[in-house]
């Protein structure tokens, strides 16, 4: 990861980058002022000259940048902020990584592999869709080396351990089984975004995620929080499993990608609190 500039850095996956990785690997980027060495604070959208220097001093750009979806805002800037990627890239020779999500799939039965269409079911989804298709036509167009990282569930970054609280309450099927997706550990994310930015070439799509789907039931188990089953309505999706055949091939060389499992995951979680308590949302 030496030489990378990593945009939106003050967010959850950004801040866990800093934890794991030594701070002086990277150029960390946020807009406002960040407690902490080490941080360049501009705004890649309105202050593009600063932003085509920085990547050409770094030669690599890691976009993590980009709203979440809240009233007011307009996730069209997750398009503008990989275009804005790119546009620095191709005046400077270097490469760009940019942050998607699982999301762009939708409810599709899995396991679903890079090739599968995108149909996002949510306004957040789409926005991913919609960036991914435009940079990597603009990188194409411009001769810029572009992966998108369709990441999965984040242990602890996620709706039900992140989103946890005293009586919550969780989906189970008539089966006992509560939803299965599929997470990668905070750690491993590390590990995994590290080894993608030190390759010398990348595919131009990657799921990103540990082998096997687990429930979410699981998870809580594992980290000791109770929750209450409540019957799952028949709108609910039993599973959404990512393909990760392509990332355990490109790893190959650097890496074992290990098999999710619970309680690593919130093994890894641990090794991130209390660091995390403060941060602002990714």
């Amino acid at each position: 990861m030496t030489g990378t500039v990593v945009l939106g850095a003050s967010g959850r996956i950004g801040r866990t980058l800093r934890h794991f990785w030594q701070v002086d690997t990277a150029l960390w980027q946020a807009r406002r002022p960040q407690a902490g060495i080490g941080w360049n604070i501009f705004d890649p959208l309105s202050e593009p000259a600063v932003l085509q220097r920085v990547v050409g001093e770094t030669r690599q750009v890691l976009c993590l940048a980009g709203p979440l979806p809240a009233p007011g805002v307009n996730l069209r800037d997750h398009l503008k902020l990989a275009e804005a990627c790119v546009l620095a890239a191709a005046a400077t020779g270097a490469r760009v990584v940019l942050a998607s999500s699982a999301a762009v799939y939708g409810s599709q039965p899995g396991p679903l592999d890079e090739n599968v269409t995108p149909a996002p079911m949510s306004p957040y989804g789409q926005a991913k869709a919609d960036m991914e298709r435009a940079a990597l036509a603009l990188g194409r167009d411009m001769g810029v080396a572009v992966t998108c990282l369709r990441i999965g569930n984040i242990a602890g970054f996620d709706a039900i351990l992140g989103g946890w609280r005293p009586g919550f309450s969780l989906d189970q099927f008539a089966n006992g089984s509560t939803p299965r997706r599929s997470y990668i550990g905070v750690l491993t994310l590390a590990d995994v975004i590290a080894a993608v930015l030190a390759a010398p070439e990348r595919p131009e799509l990657l799921n990103i995620a540990q082998p096997g789907p687990i429930q979410m039931g699981a998870l809580l188990d594992a980290a000791g929080r109770d929750y209450v089953g409540c019957p799952a309505p028949q709108t609910a999706i039993p599973e959404v499993a990512l393909d990760v055949a392509r990332l355990r091939a490109f790893l190959a060389p650097q890496m074992t990608l290990s098999a999710a499992d619970p309680a690593g995951m919130i093994a890894e979680m641990a090794l991130l609190e209390p660091h995390m308590k403060d941060s602002s949302a990714q």
